[in-house]
């Protein structure tokens, strides 16, 4: 799971910041809002990207129907459109799984450790 999750700590996160939770590079960020609407982040008045929680969880969203998922840009426009909730469902589903099978992989493994 390449997003690395972290609490919403900050109002405000800058492009860098964003791309480093995605392992992506930024030029992927900026590229992801001239294709996806919902992505508009607020720009300060030195013209600096703003992302908020909800753009994050926008971004979410993208990176798993594009990178994950394999969804080209116009599938993944669509989906978006359409399904918005119910993605949003699935992928929380499909990490909360993830986040279990890694804590039962440990255990495994500190059980074969153990004999």
């Amino acid at each position: 799971m390449p997003y690395k999750e972290r609490e919403i700590e900050k109002q405000y996160y800058t492009i860098g910041e964003v791309a480093e939770m995605f392992d992506v590079a930024a030029s992927l960020i900026r590229f992801w809002e001239t294709e996806f609407e919902q992505l508009r982040p607020k720009k300060n008045k030195k013209g600096n990207r703003q992302y908020t929680a909800k753009d994050i969880e926008t971004l979410r969203t993208i990176y798993h129907l594009v990178k994950e998922r394999g969804y080209t840009i116009q599938g993944a426009r669509e989906v978006l459109k359409n399904k918005s909730v119910q993605t949003k469902d699935k992928i929380e589903i499909i990490e909360s799984l993830e986040k279990v099978k890694a804590f039962l992989v440990g255990i495994k493994s500190q059980l074969n450790t153990k004999e």
